[in-house]
């Protein structure tokens, strides 16, 4: 699947579960191409408009491991790398 078809497919899931998808310029002070926020309580990934659609898939990617997505149709490839992303978070620190 070509990055292009596969962006389409993460930001379908994401809206699915209630995620929204925003493309965003953002400066050199962010430190990077965006991420997983939450803004007034919602969840939203924020990508940089410029990012190339390699960076907007492992953007997404990186999101959408960290959330929920039982319930959502992804193709089986897709949700076999979304279980490897899972897998390699550092674990949440406990308090």
């Amino acid at each position: 699947m070509k990055p292009e078809q596969l962006t389409e497919v993460l930001e379908t899931a994401a809206g699915q579960i209630g995620v929204r998808v925003r493309y965003e310029t953002l400066g050199p002070a962010t430190g990077g191409m965006g991420g997983l926020c939450r803004i007034h309580g919602d969840w939203c990934v924020i990508i940089d408009k410029k990012a190339t659609p390699s960076e907007r898939v492992s953007i997404l990617m990186d999101a959408l491991a960290g959330l929920d997505t039982e319930g959502v149709y992804l193709p089986p490839k897709v949700r076999e790398v979304l279980s490897s992303r899972r897998a390699a978070r550092p674990a949440a620190p406990t308090v």
